[in-house]
C-alpha cells in the first residue's frame, strides 16, 4: 500500500480575502506553562506567578502572561495559515479579557488582504485577523498578523527518511 502524506499546509493561492478559518485544536494553559514562560522571558511581574500577590488584585488569582496567550493563539493557527510561511509581524494586539491558568484557548482567523510579494515573486503576503477566545467563548486576544507564504510549486520539500530494517 502506498503511504499517504500528512497535511502539508496551505500555500498563497489557497487563500481568498474573506475566508474564515475556525482552527480545530484548542489548548489548555497550565500553571506550569505560565511559570515557564515567565522564567524564560525574565518577566518578574508577580501577577503571573505569586498567588498571594495575585489574591490582592481585582483578579484574585494569577494572570497568564499575555505573551504566552499571543504565542499559543498564534500556534493554534499554524496548521491552517502559516505552515508554509514566515511571520512578518503582528499588529493591533488587543487583550480585552484576562486569561487564567486552566483556561482553554481556541482561535479563528479571517483573511483581510493578500498580494504577491514584490521582492520575492515565489511568495505571497497574506494579512489575517485572528481572534482568540476561551472555553466560555469570551474573547481574550485579537490581532492582525502578516504572513509571507510560499506560492504553489515553491514550497521547500521536507526530507523525511523512510523506515528501514
Amino acid at each position: 500500500m502506498t503511504p499517504k502524506l500528512s497535511w502539508q499546509g496551505r500555500v498563497y493561492e489557497d487563500f481568498e480575502i474573506g475566508d474564515i478559518y475556525e482552527h480545530l485544536v484548542g489548548r489548555t494553559i497550565t500553571a506550569t506553562d505560565n511559570s515557564w514562560l515567565t522564567l524564560l522571558t525574565v518577566n518578574n511581574n508577580p501577577i503571573h506567578f505569586d498567588q498571594v500577590y495575585a489574591a490582592q488584585t481585582e483578579f484574585r488569582k494569577p494572570l497568564v502572561d499575555s505573551t504566552l496567550t499571543l504565542a499559543i493563539v498564534t500556534g493554534l493557527t499554524v496548521a491552517d495559515l502559516s505552515q508554509n510561511g514566515i511571520n512578518l509581524g503582528w499588529d493591533e494586539v488587543r487583550l480585552p479579557n484576562p486569561v487564567f491558568n486552566g483556561d482553554t484557548l481556541y482561535a479563528q482567523s479571517e483573511v483581510l488582504d493578500m498580494r504577491v510579494s514584490q521582492s520575492r515573486p515565489n511568495m505571497g503576503i497574506v494579512q489575517v485577523k485572528t481572534t482568540g477566545f476561551n472555553q466560555d467563548g469570551r474573547i481574550v486576544i485579537e490581532f492582525k498578523r502578516t504572513i509571507m507564504l510560499y506560492r504553489r510549486g515553491h514550497v521547500p520539500r521536507l526530507k523525511r527518511p523512510s523506515p528501514t530494517r
